[in-house]
């Protein structure tokens, strides 16, 4: 038996030679730049990372006990966390009995209604041995909380979800008299992720957001030993595998540093993680692939190393939710913990070249954007001067317009659509619907399509009209025009004609003509000539001859580059449906 290791026995590959074989792969072309993805981020991340890129990581040339804060110190795994909306103190804690027999480990309270201190303990009945969160606290709750006897352990904490930065003098109070086992504050980054802010954006307001609690509960004399163990982040994780799990990672990083930097000691340093997945792309059609999203989104979330962990129940965009619905959500988290064992190892991604250079990407812009909000005089003053709200309305509009050239994918919304899915049903008045998301643009689309059937009105019958001597491009433009059209809740009916004049126009409401670019004028001049009824034309494509296809009658361009509602509205508008 030999003591050698294994990969002694591979020969090693720099990464000249890597680089030689993907160029002769791609055949010349600019690589391996042109195998670079640009991420809606903002970061430039390569199709593959080696051992010398982790020179320039800084957080793994950091101290032990540093380093420690970084990967996470998650021992029995995260808490499986379900939120309850009940008002009342006894339906709340009915309910949430009941959510722990099945599998949650930790409870959130959203609405509960809570007069005294007999509210109080008829909503923790049965609950003592769990964390509970308090989401909506207000003043008379946290100091009934702090009234109430008994300490609880690290593992089963009472926290609320309120922010000190609202009332700073309070907060102090509130920390000169905590007892073990009360996490009292909250510092809530997930509407930065609701609208739109990169992870990096999250992460640095997050930090100056707590930078500005420490320096304000200081300022009241609050020590930093009184501060450990005091505060909550809350983070939403959204697509982007691997840059979520990054993002959460990158928090650990520079809380860890923030800390030390007001004379924190290193076993404070760790950073308190509660983490939900997004709402913004949940959507109303397809809902079930709301399940799908959780899902990874969950994952990303485990693997960066959250603390608690909040599933959204799939229709939760849509209904307050039920049974079923809250069941899979609860169920997601128990798959990933008790069957695919993810809560066997902490910071089970630590080490991977990838994730090590994106947190540190990350955490390198996050400080750039701490250090600029406290050159604007902190957290507040940048709030109060519209920093904070200018930068958020630019990601918003960045994303919304991601989502209308479809470049940012909502499967089963603005690609890869059932046309004949009806959602009316299931929504109701739409009263419920909840808003900011980015599908509702597309959703309104698909509404306005049923609304015209439900009013008696015959679907649009809308012909994809393949024509010319290349089929190669007939295919993909008839294939492209029939998803497209989907996504308005749209069926059409692909058909090949060998000539224009063998389309009967009568039969249609409306007609794309799908064929290669060089062909679309000689086609539609004679479409146009024998046409025996009027009836709109459109074109899939954006051909050189666009403005002499309009001269000619054709009405719209439906093209990968295009606004997607807006063509759409126009081309309902054409087939008749109106609002």
């Amino acid at each position: 038996m030999t003591d050698t290791p294994l990969m002694a026995e591979f020969p090693g590959v720099d990464t000249a030679e890597w680089e030689r074989v993907i160029r002769e792969d791609l055949k010349g072309a600019d690589s391996p730049r042109s195998l670079v993805w640009r991420a809606e981020e903002g970061l430039d991340i390569k199709p593959y990372y080696r051992a010398e890129d982790l020179d320039h990581v800084v957080h793994l040339k950091t101290r032990p006990e540093a380093l420690s804060c970084v990967r996470g110190s998650q021992k029995a795994g995260w808490h499986i966390l379900e939120r309850i909306d009940a008002e009342s103190p006894a339906e709340a804690n009915r309910v949430a009995c009941k959510a722990v027999s099945d599998g949650a480990e930790a409870i959130l309270f959203s609405n509960l209604r809570i007069a005294n201190a007999s509210d109080l303990a008829v909503a923790l009945v049965h609950l003592d041995e769990i964390p509970v969160c308090f989401e909506d606290a207000d003043r008379p709750l946290i100091r009934l909380l702090l009234e109430r006897p008994g300490h609880r352990d690290d593992a089963a904490v009472i926290s609320t979800g309120f922010n000190p930065l609202d009332d700073p003098d309070f907060a102090a109070a509130v920390l000169a008299n905590r007892i073990g086992g009360f996490v009292p504050l909250s510092i809530s980054a997930t509407e930065f992720h609701e609208q739109g802010a990169t992870s990096a954006e999250e992460i640095g307001l997050a930090l100056a957001a707590g930078a500005e609690f420490f320096d304000s509960m200081m300022e009241r004399g609050i020590g930093i030993d009184q501060l450990a163990g005091s505060l909550t982040f809350s983070f939403a994780t959204g697509p982007g595998f691997f840059l979520q799990i990054a993002k959460l990672r990158a928090l650990r990083v520079l809380w860890a540093q923030a800390v030390e930097s007001f004379g924190g000691q290193s076993r404070i340093w760790r950073a308190r993680i509660h983490a939900r997945t997004a709402r913004w792309n949940q959507a109303i059609y397809d809902p079930h692939v709301n399940i799908l999203r959780a899902t990874t989104e969950a994952m990303s979330a485990v693997l960066g190393g959250a603390d608690s962990i909040e599933v959204a129940a799939f229709n939760a965009c849509y209904s307050s939710g039920d049974e079923m619905s809250r069941r899979l959500a609860r169920n997601t988290q128990l798959i990933l913990k008790q069957e695919a064992d993810l809560a066997r190892v902490a910071d089970p991604g630590g080490g991977s070249y990838c994730l090590e250079v994106l947190t540190d990407a990350i955490a390198r812009s996050a400080w750039e954007l701490l250090q600029k909000i406290e050159s604007e005089g902190g957290y507040r003053s940048a709030c109060e001067k519209g920093v904070v709200d200018l930068l958020l309305c630019r990601r918003r509009d960045q994303r919304a317009r991601s989502v209308v050239s479809r470049k940012l994918v909502l499967t089963g919304t603005n690609r890869f659509a059932d046309a004949s899915e009806s959602a009316m049903s299931r929504i109701g008045s739409g009263d419920a619907l909840h808003s900011g998301r980015a599908a509702e643009p597309f959703e309104e689309l698909r509404l306005r399509t049923e609304r015209h059937g439900a009013r008696g009105s015959q679907k649009p019958r809308i012909l994809l009209a393949e024509m010319g001597e290349d089929r190669k491009s007939q295919s993909a433009r008839s294939n492209f025009a029939m998803e497209f059209l989907a996504c308005a809740g749209l069926e059409s009916r692909i058909m090949r004609f060998r000539r224009a004049e063998e389309i009967k126009t009568g039969d249609w409401d409306l007609i794309v003509l799908c064929s290669a670019d060089a062909e679309y004028l000689s086609i539609a001049s004679t479409l146009f000539e024998r046409m025996t009824a009027s009836v709109p034309v459109v074109v899939a494509g954006l051909p050189e001859t666009a403005d002499k296809l309009r001269a000619l009658g054709v009405a719209e361009f439906m093209h990968v580059r295009c606004n997607a509602v807006e063509t759409l509205a126009n081309i309902q508008r054409l087939a008749g449906i109106k609002d």
